[in-house]
């Protein structure tokens, strides 16, 4: 069984329903689907689905001969973001998880342990007050390390239009973070 490593390859044999290319797609993508996933909606058992029910979508597509022709990345993830807003629709958003676990804990005394989870708290209740739009660039941005023109083509705008998104989210959050607390309340 040898990996396909050209994206142009694997497409034009996921579209032949290769078994082994579309193996192959779901070990490249599912992992990083899920944790975009699961930072929306907190739910470990909802982000499972909402994969699963991206690449079932993008079966059908191939299926019907649509899907993408390149970009398959940028094409799953605009699935992805297709449901997370769709579940919203259904349901608000619950309270976003920060990964906490990444606190090493050995090194740290209890109070700036408690601190940093505050902080972590704060900044996860911000997140929900500035619009989706805004929270899908910031946690693509500055969470999952995307660059610009990879989060332009996911969100379908222009690299100009995801700019102005971040830069009035980032002050937006700044406002947010910059009030009195009992305010935020």
């Amino acid at each position: 069984m040898m990996k396909i490593t050209d994206p142009g390859k694997l497409l034009e044999k996921a579209r032949s329903f290769d078994q082994e290319a579309l193996g192959e797609i779901y070990d490249l993508y599912s992992d990083s689907l899920y944790a975009y996933a699961y930072k929306h909606v907190g739910n470990p058992q909802l982000a499972e689905d909402l994969v699963a029910e991206a690449f079932q979508r993008f079966l059908k597509a191939l299926k019907s001969g649509g899907g993408p022709t390149d970009h398959l990345q940028a094409y799953l993830y605009r699935i992805i973001h297709n449901l997370i807003t769709d579940t919203y629709r259904r349901e608000p958003p619950p309270p976003l998880e920060l990964q906490e676990d990444r606190l090493s804990e050995e090194d740290q005394e209890p109070a700036e342990i408690v601190s940093e989870m505050q902080e972590a708290d704060l900044v996860r209740r911000a997140l929900h007050l500035i619009t989706p739009e805004q929270r899908q660039v910031i946690v693509l941005r500055f969470l999952e390390g995307w660059s610009t023109s990879e989060i332009a083509q996911v969100m379908e705008k222009s690299i100009g239009s995801v700019k102005a998104q971040q830069h009035r989210g980032l002050a937006a959050l700044e406002r947010i973070l910059n009030e009195p607390q009992e305010q935020q309340e």
